[in-house]
């Protein structure tokens, strides 16, 4: 039995994203932001996508088990991906293959974006490891017009030389589907992906996280994805295909389903997955 299979026993009440730019099953150019944390927020702001990485916060990071490691969140999507359908439209290499820069995401029944979901948790997640005193770089901060590109977003986490690289997502399912689930990148070796160096780490930091993420946010794994592990492995994501530094994607529940939907929408909830997700990446870190 899992770490999460375990857990998951105990949970209390169950909740449940895809990635890379598509939809989990039945689913109804630009640089790195560094910035100090600003109160949590959804809304976006407009740059142009060339626009240089935000300065590093005047303030320095406090000294914390951390320090010295670097983490790279990708909030998955862009508020700003609807108005620019022929930029996100376009193909870009895969390693695999070719697929669309990015997709607009998903939403709920009411309209709350899977794109304003993703920069919220992910600004409470920088904030929550900065506080332990790891550098934390954003791959957007609603800080450019659309994007980036899935290929980019894996190249941002390389050049930075992560420690560890999370991807933070929605699902956009069907009703009745509920739950978690963190993907975990395919063994793959084609084109301009080859993941063998990767695939142990990360799976490592999936486990670490999906642990963590049942316990402090309350959800259990996903019922329809990951036969109740909450882990899933794939082989169609550019953003995970192309990286060399350890990656996961956290699906943090699924809009689509009113329950779910019910906790995403939720500012408490959402400090919740935060708290959840950085639980795993130190846990992973401090080994």
């Amino acid at each position: 039995m899992s770490v999460v299979a375990a857990l998951a026993c105990a949970c209390l009440t169950a909740a449940g994203c895809a990635g890379d730019g598509g939809q989990g099953p039945a689913a109804g150019p630009g640089t790195a932001t560094r910035t100090g944390s600003p109160s949590p927020s959804s809304s976006p702001s407009s740059a142009t996508p060339q626009a240089p990485a935000t300065s590093p916060s005047a303030e320095p990071l406090p000294r914390g088990p951390l320090t010295g490691r670097t983490v790279v969140i990708d909030p998955g999507h862009n508020p700003g991906n609807r108005d620019h359908t022929r930029e996100i439209n376009s193909q870009v290499d895969i390693g695999t293959g070719r697929k669309e820069c990015d997709t607009t995401g998903t939403a709920t029944d009411s309209g709350y974006a899977e794109a304003r979901f993703t920069l919220d948790v992910s600004r409470r997640l920088r904030t929550l490891l900065e506080e332990q005193g790891a550098e934390v770089v954003l791959t957007q901060d609603g800080d450019r017009p659309f994007g980036p590109c899935v290929d980019e977003r894996a190249r941002i986490g390389n050049k930075e030389r992560a420690d560890a690289v999370v991807s933070v997502h929605a699902d956009g399912s069907a009703t009745g589907n509920r739950g978690f689930h963190v993907i975990l990148p395919a063994a793959v070796d084609g084109g301009g992906a080859d993941t063998a160096k990767i695939v142990a780490p990360s799976r490592e930091l999936g486990e670490r996280i999906a642990g963590n993420f049942v316990r402090v946010s309350g959800s259990a794994p996903s019922n329809y994805i990951g036969g109740g592990t909450g882990l899933d492995t794939r082989d169609d994501l550019g953003g995970l295909n192309l990286s060399t530094v350890p990656k996961v994607f956290v699906e943090c529940g699924n809009m689509r389903d009113p329950q779910d939907a019910a906790l995403l929408t939720s500012a408490g909830w959402r400090q919740k997955a935060a708290l959840g997700i950085a639980g795993g990446i130190s846990g992973y870190l401090k080994k």
